[in-house]
């Protein structure tokens, strides 16, 4: 199996003072995947990125990229990765083209290298036809993805992103999405990017949630979510908590109160909200059901909803 590898996290633990970023975090990334790793702010994604970009170096447990040792063998690690980091760094006063050239230079790429390599990725990409424009004229997605065909210039086997889509619009993350997605399955290349928005998470073949510098969920993303075994359902009321003494009492049910809300996981009764409704309707003043989400897993795993987190 560690010949499917492309990641290895192992025990992982980091300090910064007294404050611990990161809890014995372990978990494997497979060749060819597009892997996120999803966690509110504070969660240590940041860490775990820095760790893996070989900016800092593990001070317990183990990372290998490839079998590649980040604290014995980073030069090597550093030649298989592609890296796009959160703040841009692209100068916006060049032309798309001599980010890309200036690059290229930096990773030993030839002349003749580096048109070839630029050709590919700007048409891999969608930015072919914006190459001699300056940077500051390009709108926030053409230049995450002139940063993104920056970064693959050297042909990595691994391309890592610390949360890609940040500040852009709607439109312009789907669209980056879509063209990291042709990238991964055009190429075979392992994708490994870090994420806060849950519906981006939801679009990746594997994930990792971590909370608070741990662990807490990995797999596929429908398999987590099948896991919670139905519907959730969801409940507002003015007296929540003498709600859910009666829930758990007289119902028997699992209902939680989270937020202020009542959410009852893992029921697939159809008439369950209509009867309940008609038990508890002086109680209830909104009752809801929908198929479990991301969030609906995090609350599961930790006990409180997802943004409430950081």
């Amino acid at each position: 199996m560690s010949d499917q590898l492309a990641i290895n996290f192992e025990n992982l633990s980091y300090h910064y003072g007294d404050r611990q970023a990161l809890k014995q975090v372990g978990f494997e990334v497979y060749r060819g995947q597009l892997f996120s790793l999803l966690g509110p702010n504070g969660s240590g994604k940041t860490t775990l990125f820095r760790l893996l970009s070989t900016l800092i170096t593990p001070q317990e447990g183990s990372l290998r990229v490839f079998g590649n040792d980040v604290s014995s063998a980073a030069d090597l690690v550093r030649h298989d990765l592609g890296v796009v980091f959160q703040t841009p760094g692209l100068d916006g006063k060049l032309t798309a083209f001599e980010n890309l050239a200036v690059q290229a230079v930096m990773y030993g790429l030839s002349k003749n290298q580096t048109q070839v390599r630029i050709a590919e990725v700007s048409e891999q990409l969608g930015v072919a036809d914006r190459l001699q424009n300056k940077v500051d004229e390009l709108s926030g997605g053409l230049r995450r993805r002139v940063e993104l065909a920056k970064s693959l210039l050297h042909c990595p086997r691994l391309l890592i992103m610390d949360e890609p889509t940040t500040g852009l619009d709607p439109s312009a993350r789907s669209d980056l999405w879509n063209y990291i997605r042709r990238l991964q399955q055009s190429t075979g290349m392992t994708v490994f990017l870090t994420t806060h928005l849950l519906e981006e998470a939801d679009q990746a073949d594997r994930i990792a949630i971590l909370n608070e510098g741990e662990l807490v969920a990995l797999n596929k993303p429908e398999i987590l979510r099948s896991e919670l075994g139905g519907d959730v359902i969801t409940i507002e009321s003015q007296r929540p908590e003498a709600l859910l003494k009666l829930l758990s009492s007289e119902a028997d049910l699992d209902a939680r109160l989270i937020d202020g809300q009542i959410r009852i996981t893992g029921q697939s009764d159809a008439f369950l909200v209509s009867d309940l409704h008609r038990k508890y309707k002086s109680n209830i003043q909104q009752i809801s059901v929908g198929k479990p989400s991301l969030e609906d897993v995090f609350i599961t795993r930790t006990g409180h909803r997802f943004w409430g987190a950081s």
